[in-house]
């Protein structure tokens, strides 16, 4: 009816092994931004033992650069609220544990400090008002009636391929005003854009050059030809008509739209994804759902918070400072780990587990906080709403039915595949 049993098995398996490693290795050794650990699944061991031992933690054994770990809740927020401390910006590393490779340190508005991030991000913020998102609303519901309608009864599926690929991207399009027969393009680069080596995404650093320049310009063309018409209500027309981004020098361009295809694309695609992998995980909560859809208002930040689709933020010291009575030296890169601040036992009761009816469902990190904060969060929140209330409408439950593949990253925590089966 819900998981297999010997996926379970497995799961609690995996689980042991990776706490006996966890609590055996020393705290010098520990590299907790691996993308093995999110890849497996092994990551909450590390982080719970940080968050008890050594909750500002230095990482010298790493394949890259050291940097600080940040793993509880306050600390995490104190780092992403002073951004006159932490800076974003791209020239100094950017936002991922990884310094951005040569060559792809476009800039965007995440990734600048004030006050060119303010000039430029609210350029964009007119896409996600209340009174827009209410049109969009009818869109998505259509588009999802659609898409739930179409999938195979009794038959093992993709669910990541299917639903959460296909809606995102479809939504995507539209806030692009994108070639609808293209739009997969659009998934495309935002998985290349964040893939890593051993990703298996792209077979070579050249392969990945050649896809962002396909990117570089298409995108380009469609720039130009929004510059030289009307204004529309997209979100490249809106960028061509305000003096704080028409003039963008090419590099600012490129980091600003691979921002919002990425931002529009991997949240809101893998907590939808994390949203039916939850719900089997612990089938009293689907009972409880399928018992009083009215619980999806509160369901949808939960899962929001038990996913954490962006595992990390990242921010550079711009002076000596400290955290948590840890010495932080001016340069040094400083590692919000979200994914373990929706953890964090102090701020968040009975934190591992996956509680759709939470008295303060909102108490998360997913989207960040201060002058970075998702400019989208209410799109992604509201996508996710109104598939839930289609599903519940159509289906009696999606069973999952093998264990996920989830991507080999440590930024973006996300899914490859789901195998799903809708019983008929």
């Amino acid at each position: 009816m819900n998981i297999q049993t010997p996926v379970k098995a497995d799961k609690a398996e995996r689980m042991r092994r990776a706490r006996e490693e966890a609590y055996a290795t020393p705290l010098k050794n520990f590299h907790p931004g691996a993308p093995r650990l999110f890849q497996d699944d092994t990551l909450w061991p590390w982080f719970e033992r940080l968050r008890k031992e050594e909750p500002v933690h230095y990482c010298t054994n790493a394949p890259i650069e050291p940097y600080w770990s940040v793993v509880k809740y306050n600390d995490i927020m104190h780092v992403d609220t002073n951004h006159g401390i932490f800076s974003s910006d791209s020239t100094l590393g950017g936002i991922s544990i990884r310094d951005v490779p040569e060559g792809y340190d476009w800039p965007s508005f995440i990734a600048m400090d004030q006050p060119k991030h303010s000039s430029q991000r609210k350029t964009v913020s007119p896409m996600f008002t209340p009174t827009h998102l209410d049109e969009l609303a009818k869109l998505i519901r259509q588009r999802s009636q659609t898409v739930l309608d179409n999938l195979p009864r009794n038959e093992t599926f993709n669910f990541v391929e299917r639903v959460s690929i296909e809606l995102t991207t479809q939504m995507l399009a539209t806030l692009f005003d994108f070639p609808w027969e293209e739009r997969r393009k659009l998934t495309r680069w935002s998985d290349v854009s964040t893939a890593l080596p051993k990703s298996g995404i792209v077979a070579s650093a050249e392969e990945r050059r050649r896809e962002m320049d396909e990117c570089y310009a298409y995108m380009s063309k469609l720039w130009n030809e929004r510059v030289n018409s009307a204004p529309r209500n997209d979100l490249l027309s809106l960028m061509a008509h305000n003096d704080a981004t028409r003039f963008m020098d090419p590099d600012n361009l490129m980091g600003n739209i691979i921002l919002l295809i990425v931002g529009g694309n991997d949240t809101t695609r893998n907590t939808m994804t994390g949203s039916v992998l939850a719900l089997n995980e612990n089938p009293e909560q689907y009972d409880k759902l399928r018992a009083n859809p009215g619980l999806i208002d509160t369901m949808v930040p939960e899962v929001i918070r038990w996913q954490t689709p962006l595992a990390h933020m990242r921010r550079t010291a711009l002076q000596d400072t400290e955290i948590n009575g840890k010495h932080i030296k001016k340069g040094d890169r400083v590692v919000m780990w979200y994914v373990s601040g929706n953890r964090d036992e102090e701020m968040i009761e009975r934190p591992n587990d996956f509680i759709i009816d939470r008295a303060r469902p909102r108490t998360h990190l997913s989207f960040g906080f201060g002058i970075h904060r998702c400019v989208g969060m209410r799109l992604a929140e509201l996508q996710l709403r109104i598939v839930w209330e289609e599903m519940l409408k159509r289906f009696d439950r999606i069973e999952v039915v093998g264990e996920p593949k989830r991507i080999y990253s440590s930024f973006i925590k996300g899914y490859e595949t789901l195998p799903v089966r809708i019983p008929g």
